[in-house]
């Protein structure tokens, strides 16, 4: 792994109050425990963040608030990042501490998690500063960033319908 570069230290609020927010929500047909069963899964990230391409917790269990762990995404982009929040099965949120590019200045993810009838209703929020013209090009770029993430999301119900096949109506 190459050089890292600090992070501002955002709070889980950064969340609401970044200046680039995308926030996109999902319906899955499994309970929110089992969507936790998912989101602790370190091999199951890259199955439907296909961006990320390696996920390592380096802080054993329980997960919980200053669980930490390293997150290798395509294009060689690092993140350490440390959990603000992990409330099974409602929420969870983490930041990065350190990253292998300057141009981020802050990043933050919540996932806020609700009990529906036929499963669960996931909102994940994305939250970022960066520095440089980076900054510039950001606002452009939304609409693409948003398709993006929505489609990790649909990625996320085929994975979740697959692996909790039979498991669940």
């Amino acid at each position: 792994m190459g050089s890292l570069y600090p992070a501002d230290r955002v709070e889980i609020d950064f969340c609401d109050t970044a200046p680039f927010r995308y926030a996109n929500s999902v319906d899955l047909a499994i309970t929110p425990e089992e969507l936790f069963e998912v989101l602790a899964d370190a091999d199951a990230w890259p199955r439907w963040a296909k961006v990320i391409t390696h996920v390592e917790w380096t802080t054993p269990e329980p997960h919980g608030v200053g669980t930490r762990r390293t997150v290798t995404m395509r294009g060689g982009l690092v993140g350490e990042e440390e959990f603000l929040a992990w409330d099974p099965p409602r929420m969870m949120s983490f930041r990065f501490n350190a990253c292998s590019t300057r141009t981020v200045r802050a990043f933050a993810e919540r996932y806020d998690v609700e009990a529906t009838p036929g499963g669960c209703r996931m909102t994940w929020t994305l939250a970022l500063d960066v520095r440089g013209p980076s900054r510039l090009g950001m606002p452009l770029g939304r609409p693409v960033m948003d398709a993006v993430f929505r489609g990790f999301l649909h990625r996320l119900r085929r994975y979740t319908d697959a692996r909790f096949a039979g498991v669940t109506d």
